[in-house]
């Protein structure tokens, strides 16, 4: 079994706190786990989210410098290579979560040329600029423009992401359903042109329980549409909890497991 998405930015880049990990990970009977943080802990990144402060909320929420653009990516890549060469009783790989901006595409590729990871995993937060996933992304996004605009401009900057040929896998592919807020179009044409992308350029797509055990979703990771079409389609799917913390690696990792197989 393999957990495929959890990140250390609630602690320290240290080999202790990553080994809090490995061994919940090694306790839920798991065999794999892929560490990777969010682009916004690293001070690389920092440039690629200028477009989110021009909300005051978003920006305030950027300049918590506990947890946004703390570090650098250097010392996250040293920390994970000393972990890996550990002696330990899952494996671990490593890599990023990167915010894909189409506008930062260019200066996003140049970050990454410059570093190795063991995956890349590409995920949309935003819409044009608009956090659509947070506490007051409701007032700032969902309260002020159309459910069907706000999902089509998500699927678009999906399908960018992908062809961008920037990443190994995607995240949370449907994570736009986080409030329950769905929209009056059939999805179906266009989860059959993702699944058609995610082949055609060989990504992978996440399974991934956060919104179910984190916010309450009803969905066990992706909806029964999206995971029927996925399958359907043969698009390679891995397993993931958005573990933040190391109590919930693993967590409903079977039962996502049993949904893809």
């Amino acid at each position: 079994m393999i957990d495929g998405h959890m990140h250390l930015e609630n602690g320290p880049l240290t080999k202790e706190y990553v080994l809090e990990f490995v061994e919940s990970a090694h306790q839920k009977g798991l065999d794999e786990i892929q560490i990777l943080d969010h682009t916004h802990r690293f001070i690389e990144f920092e440039p690629i989210y200028e477009e989110l402060k021009q909300y005051e909320v978003q920006k305030t929420w950027l300049e918590n410098k506990k947890m946004k653009f703390k570090d650098h990516l250097s010392d996250f890549i040293e920390l994970m290579e000393e972990v890996k060469a550990m002696d330990l009783p899952v494996k671990v790989t490593y890599g990023l979560e990167v915010c894909y901006v189409p506008q930062h595409e260019e200066y996003i590729r140049n970050v990454l040329s410059q570093y190795h990871f063991d995956f890349v995993v590409g995920a949309i937060h935003s819409i044009d600029g608009i956090l659509y996933d947070m506490g007051f992304s409701k007032e700032l996004l969902w309260d002020k423009y159309d459910v069907n605009h706000i999902y089509k401009r998500y699927y678009e900057l999906v399908f960018q992401l992908i062809e961008s040929d920037l990443f190994t896998q995607l995240a949370h592919p449907d994570t736009i359903k986080l409030f329950e807020i769905y929209p009056t179009y059939d999805l179906k044409p266009t989860y059959e042109k993702l699944a058609q992308l995610l082949n055609k350029h060989q990504m992978k797509a996440e399974n991934n329980v956060g919104c179910y055990y984190r916010y309450n979703h009803p969905d066990m990771g992706l909806s029964d549409e999206l995971l029927e079409i996925l399958k359907k389609n043969h698009v390679e799917l891995i397993t993931a909890s958005d573990a933040h913390k190391p109590s919930d690696v693993g967590s409903y990792i079977k039962e996502a497991m049993q949904r893809i197989i």
